[in-house]
């Protein structure tokens, strides 16, 4: 069985650090992950991309920028994930993060917080297939656009 999921991320590097949050759950449960989720109905790529955005890290987006889009592929035990990415990078306040207080009874939080790790520190191990795209576009693989299939997904 197939299912497609797609999701909006930010992108923030300071200092050769990526804001991350780390999976309480799903596919990527203990894993360093991007910011960002699913659309809700009638909400724009970019009001997903701030609400999202400071749900899960409680930091709002001053300016967001180059959009692009990637595809992978996670095969589980009895399911394939076809995960469709849309990333922009986004420029965030660091002063001033907001405490997300008052959550919406249908929204799951699905991170323990927010993580500065060192790009280079970033693996298979810890990361995401998600952060695992974005190394691939940093370190300008020409293959960054082909999909990548992850087979026998491992969940920690």
């Amino acid at each position: 069985m197939v299912i497609n999921h797609i999701g909006i991320y930010g992108i923030c590097i300071k200092d050769n650090k990526l804001l991350c949050i780390k999976k309480v759950r799903g596919p990527y449960k203990n894993r360093f992950d991007l910011p960002g989720g699913s659309q809700k109905e009638n909400e724009g790529l970019t009001e997903t991309l701030a609400r999202e955005f400071r749900e899960e890290t409680g930091y709002q987006i001053n300016d967001y920028s180059n959009c692009r889009a990637y595809d992978i592929f996670v095969e589980e035990i009895n399911r394939t994930v076809h995960h469709i990415m849309v990333f922009y990078d986004v420029d965030v306040n660091l002063e001033r993060q907001d405490v997300i207080s008052e959550k919406l009874e249908d929204e799951l939080n699905d991170s323990s917080g927010i993580y500065w790790i060192d790009l280079e520190k970033l693996d298979i191990k810890n990361s995401s297939p998600l952060i695992l795209k974005l190394q691939q576009e940093l370190s300008n693989d020409k293959t960054t656009l082909d999909k990548e299939v992850y087979k026998n997904w491992t969940i920690l």
